[in-house]
């Protein structure tokens, strides 16, 4: 499939990189140019361009973008053809994104997104750390293979977002309409806590709407204290805030290996 990405931190880079493996065609913007993305993210094929070109005749369109930056990308977005596929893979972090009323309300993020743009998304590889993503990814069929959420309105943006999870090695496991995305949003029991399949279909459900703002704000608050405000990395970072987040998102369940 022809494929743009706009955004290439850490989650839009890792996806670049497994899409062009896959033998997707690839293409990879950010707001600083061309020249300024990292060559480790072509070594499969993918190329760099300008954020106009990224959006340019595309079958998808990969959004990894910051949510306080989605309103100055917008007119850029709804460029792409009505067709495409649009992959919304961001979440809500205040103390970065500032305060958005609407999210701080209750709307469900990709919601909000959606009604930025004017079109319809789906909302997949936001709720999986980076290092997950890249190092983790099996085989279809792998009893090891961990599992990430899906949402979206029409079919067809789910098939390709559930095929495009699958190339990037997990399991697509479909959660529901956007408005149902709540569930896989920061602080629920499906972020970032590395689940199988049959797992994360039960931490889904256990999803309390209530107590997700909390118990992000409350991890983000763990994080900055241990690293020293994001300055002293702990060892084995990735494996150390899947650890983290089960505790503080699951807590002890039977359903969990």
């Amino acid at each position: 499939m022809k494929i743009g990405v706009l955004g290439a931190g850490t989650i839009g880079s890792t996806v670049a990189r497994k899409l062009s493996a896959a033998g997707h065609d690839v293409k990879v913007a950010n707001s600083r140019g061309p020249e300024t993305i990292d060559p480790q993210i072509l070594v499969s094929g993918a190329r760099a361009v300008v954020a106009d070109e990224a959006v340019e005749d595309v079958e998808v369109l990969v959004s990894s973008i910051p949510l306080n930056r989605m309103v100055g990308v917008a007119p850029l977005l709804r460029r792409i053809s009505d067709d495409a596929v649009l992959i919304d893979t961001s979440n809500y972090y205040p103390a970065r994104d500032g305060r958005i009323a609407a999210i701080d309300d209750g709307q469900v993020e990709s919601v909000w997104v959606s009604e930025m743009l004017g079109r319809p998304v789906a909302k997949t590889w936001n709720a999986i750390g980076s290092g997950s993503l890249a190092a983790k990814g099996t085989e279809n069929g792998s009893p090891a293979r961990i599992a990430i959420a899906v949402a979206a309105d029409r079919d067809r943006d789910r098939e390709v977002a559930m095929g495009l999870v699958n190339d990037t090695g997990f399991d697509p496991f479909y959660s529901g309409s956007i408005t149902d995305s709540w569930r896989h949003q920061p602080g629920s029991p499906a972020y970032s806590t590395n689940l199988s399949y049959e797992e994360i279909e039960v931490a889904l459900a256990l999803a309390d709407r209530d107590r997700i703002p909390n118990r992000r704000d409350l991890q983000v608050a763990v994080v900055t204290e241990r690293t020293d405000n994001f300055t002293r990395p702990v060892p084995n970072m990735g494996d150390w805030l899947v650890q983290l987040n089960r505790a503080i998102y699951i807590g002890v369940y039977p359903f969990m290996k």
